[in-house]
């Protein structure tokens, strides 16, 4: 039990009127006396009269899985005992750093099924969220006494990428024509390397695919069908370092690249690609070989729910030469990592420059909205003005380092984070179609 503000503000009025026989007339010492009493008498019976801890059943109803980036709540059903009355129950739930702290509930239980309450939980980053437990506080009849209750729930609620999100941008791409390039064997005009068949040259047919050989063994003009190269080999490199562990519109960097790479993984199985997971901070991390069917799509999603934030800096060195000397065949690298200005990505560029010679990069970075905002706001006081010019001096450095890449032929791509996803799956079909690898 604890006293309410009400009851501090009585409290201290009544010390306001023990005063009054000092100042006034030593015969007022019975008022304050008898208020004191009276109080005393108010506050014991609020402390009977206030309902019981036993009185309320709480049955919490977990979910499974909290994606980062999506908003998910706990409902917990309270429900009082016959014969009791609660008033308004003030609801708190004790979360650990993962998740974002929750507002405070009030709800009123009610008897028979009782009253849900919804506690919202909003995850900042991949991991474990723990629930301990909820604090419950409701105040007696007179409001002088709350009863303060905390009843330990011990949750655990993992929080993983959003796989939703993931499958339902694929399935947006599944029936475009770009997406079933190398899943069957049919003929796109100009595309393909990989001969699929032989047919019957009619009007309209490109003149250059005409087997003249086979033509003249078989006395007819014969035309060669080609589709898609498929079986290439891809590999998804995530940058664990500190920069990618700083927020974008609330998620951080490496969160919104693995959700990316996600849709990849899942359209590169898809079409017969072989795809594989590799991580390096200040250190080396995962390593998932490539492999093909989209029954490895489970394997790479639990292994990128696995990769650990790191506060340490990128060593590009270490990484990159680690990864290079893992790949035996010529792959397509899609490297998610992020930079600052053109002192600290010099070796970067250098190293993926060295990668480059032997295999296809796209480089993946993430563009951040404020430093656009604060370049383009029109600046109303001087902080506002430096706060532009810095700003600026970073968008134009970063434009640099993506030409300098872009002059050594790997593939840049510099998107917001709501773009990147559709972005990211364009680009890998035009490499596809291209056939660059």
């Amino acid at each position: 039990m604890r006293p309410t503000q009400k009851t501090i503000l009585l409290a201290t009025a009544g010390l306001a009127a023990a005063l009054l026989p000092a100042v006034a007339d030593e015969r007022l010492w019975t008022l304050w006396a008898a208020g004191l009493a009276g109080l005393a008498l108010g506050v014991g019976a609020d402390a009977i009269l206030c309902a019981r801890d036993r009185d309320l059943r709480l049955r919490p109803r977990p979910p499974r899985l909290l994606y980062i980036g999506e908003d998910a709540v706990l409902p917990v059903r309270l429900r009082a005992a016959e014969g009791s009355r609660f008033p308004v129950v003030e609801i708190l739930a004790e979360l650990d750093e993962i998740l974002e702290p929750p507002p405070l509930l009030r709800v009123i239980p009610g008897p028979g099924a009782g009253t849900e309450a919804e506690i919202p939980l909003r995850p900042r980053r991949r991991g474990t969220a723990r629930l301990p437990a909820l604090w419950l506080r409701w105040r007696g009849p007179l409001g002088l006494v709350a009863r303060v209750v905390r009843r330990p729930l011990d949750l655990s609620l993992p929080v993983v990428p959003d796989v939703k999100a993931v499958r339902a941008a694929a399935l947006r791409h599944f029936e475009s024509r770009e997406f079933l390039v190398g899943t069957k064997p049919r003929r796109y005009a100009g595309e393909g390397s990989e001969f699929s068949s032989l047919r019957e040259y009619v009007p309209g047919l490109d003149h250059r695919s005409i087997d003249w050989k086979a033509s003249a063994r078989h006395t007819k003009l014969l035309a060669r069908e080609f589709r898609a190269e498929r079986n290439h080999q891809v590999v998804l490199a995530f940058d664990t370092g500190h920069l990618m562990g700083e927020p974008v519109e609330g998620v951080p960097r490496l969160d919104r690249a693995i959700n990316a790479g996600l849709l990849l993984i899942w359209a590169g199985l898809k079409t017969g690609d072989r795809l594989g997971l590799f991580t390096f901070g200040d250190r080396v991390g995962v390593y998932a070989p490539p492999r093909g069917g989209i029954q490895a799509f489970p394997l790479l999603q639990r292994l990128s729910s696995e990769i650990s934030y790191s506060t340490g800096e990128t060593n590009y060195t270490l990484g990159l030469t680690s990864l290079l000397r893992r790949l035996s065949r010529r792959t397509l690298v899609v490297l998610f990592t992020e930079f600052v200005d053109t002192l600290t990505a010099e070796l970067m560029i250098e190293n993926l420059d060295r990668l480059a010679r032997r295999h296809l990069v796209l480089f993946v970075s993430l563009k951040d909205p404020d430093l656009v905002r604060f370049s383009s706001a029109r600046p109303r006081t001087l902080a506002a003005l430096h706060r532009a010019v810095v700003a600026d001096d970073l968008l134009r450095e970063r434009e640099i380092v993506l030409r300098r890449l872009a002059r050594r032929g790997i593939h840049c791509l510099d998107r917001e984070a709501r773009e990147v996803t559709a972005a990211l799956l364009d680009r890998y079909l035009l490499i596809k179609r291209r056939e660059l690898l």
